[in-house]
């Protein structure tokens, strides 16, 4: 008997997470030609990339320059509303507290995130905050092409050691 590894559906759904989420770490790149931790968020709403953005901590010396925070800014002023209640974000890195907090507020649906971060992720590895009974949840899936992200991280911070 033959058995059916994945639905047509599911094959659907991780084709157009991968297809965000490769939009995700080529603002990735971006960061990282300009010496910033290469992290890249898009913000996308009806299918759509609405926001983009890498991290710019170094760039602009601002403690709150995370990709994460950058693209939902944009994404607030590009729909004008800062509840993003129809949006989705993918990030190659697990979000931090601070923006695990920002995609909370921001009513954000869905988050998708590369890869996982043990020292400081705010999704499931150092602490969930998605898990606690908010007035909004977000439904989170991590690990979206989780080798390109983290080696990407892995080769900047060697290069950075040299």
């Amino acid at each position: 008997m033959r058995r059916v590894l994945d639905t047509p559906m599911k094959y659907l759904a991780n084709q157009k997470m991968n297809k965000f989420m490769k939009r995700a770490l080529k603002e990735a790149k971006k960061a990282y030609k300009k010496g910033e931790v290469p992290i890249g968020a898009v913000v996308v709403k009806d299918n759509k990339i609405i926001a983009k953005a890498y991290n710019q901590r170094e760039t602009k010396q601002d403690p709150t320059g995370h990709a994460e925070i950058i693209a939902l800014k944009k994404a607030s002023k590009k729909i004008k509303s800062w509840r993003l209640e129809d949006c989705d974000i993918y990030v190659t890195l697990e979000p931090c507290p601070m923006c695990a907090g920002a995609i909370i507020q921001a009513r954000i649906k869905n988050l998708y995130f590369g890869a996982y971060d043990f020292k400081s992720g705010a999704a499931s590895s150092a602490i969930n905050l998605f898990n606690y009974p908010w007035n909004h949840q977000v439904k989170v899936k991590g690990g979206i092409l989780e080798s390109e992200s983290k080696e990407l991280l892995q080769t900047f911070f060697k290069s950075l050691r040299k």
